[in-house]
């Protein structure tokens, strides 16, 4: 296996999760039949509680906002103040979220229901985090060269923590410097990188980006990231373009810090 050299100057790695350090097939074949599976017994049983009425009003905002937007969804009020009757204002909620989901949206609004949701299943001992095994070993040694580590997922920070600290290996999040979502910014977008340099207290160009998302490769090399692709199984098929364009990755193993002279 090639080994590829980290950009010289790099003082943090910004790490995507799906397809980069967990498969893809853990989160379309776990956690979201979860979330299908779960959610209308999850609002009945929450309904009344502080978080999950957050949860909801964020919802209402969010398709408040793609109204505005002409965006075609369930046309409804989400609003446990107004509704009497609680079934059909949860059987409202469902009815959005599920749409949001097969929709593939990365809204905040979904994003933090799905993280409450699975904060019980990752607790309970009902899902795990996977994590490819090259992604562990490298992280540490990256950290004992005095590089800094961050998480950049569409995924709530809450979701990604729960990933890493009910994992497979167990607990790892202190191998992490800290986790950005959608929060900042959309990954699609240049300006979020920007943001999460000044966050981080560096330059742009001082991070390097691992994805396996070209859209969002493209977008952090707008910024000024230096940007590493990562091809796993599974993941999108890369264009002749593409290949030629990007610096690729099969395993975090190939990745190796060269120290300037």
């Amino acid at each position: 296996m090639a080994t590829v050299s980290i950009p010289a100057g790099t003082s943090a790695l910004l790490l995507d999760i799906e397809g980069t350090t967990t498969p893809i097939t853990f989160v379309k074949d776990i956690l979201f039949p979860y979330i299908r599976e779960h959610l209308e017994d999850y609002l009945s049983t929450h309904w009344e509680e502080d978080e999950c009425k957050q949860d909801v009003h964020l919802l209402k905002k969010q398709i408040e906002e793609d109204m505005r937007q002409n965006r075609a969804c369930p046309v409804h009020a989400v609003d446990q103040t107004v509704h009497t009757d609680e079934e059909k204002a949860i059987r409202e909620v469902v009815d959005n979220v599920l749409w949001q989901m097969a929709a593939d949206r990365k809204s905040t609004a979904l994003k933090q229901l799905q993280g409450h949701m699975w904060r019980s299943a990752y607790a309970s001992g009902r899902i795990k985090g996977e994590i490819y095994q090259d992604v562990i070993p490298s992280i540490k040694r990256w950290r004992g060269q005095g590089l800094k580590v961050f998480i950049y997922s569409s995924g709530s920070v809450e979701a990604q923590k729960l990933l890493f600290g009910y994992s497979v290996e167990g607990d790892v999040l202190d191998l992490f410097d800290g986790h950005f979502d959608t929060s900042i910014g959309a990954k699609v977008d240049g300006k979020s990188y920007e943001r999460i340099a000044e966050r981080i207290g560096c330059q742009p160009e001082e991070i390097t980006f691992l994805t396996d998302v070209t859209r969002e490769a493209k977008a952090a090399e707008e910024a000024g990231v230096n940007v590493l692709v990562v091809v796993r199984p599974g993941n999108m098929e890369l264009t002749d373009e593409e290949r030629a364009h990007y610096n690729l990755i099969t395993s975090f193993s190939q990745l190796e810090l060269t120290r300037r002279a």
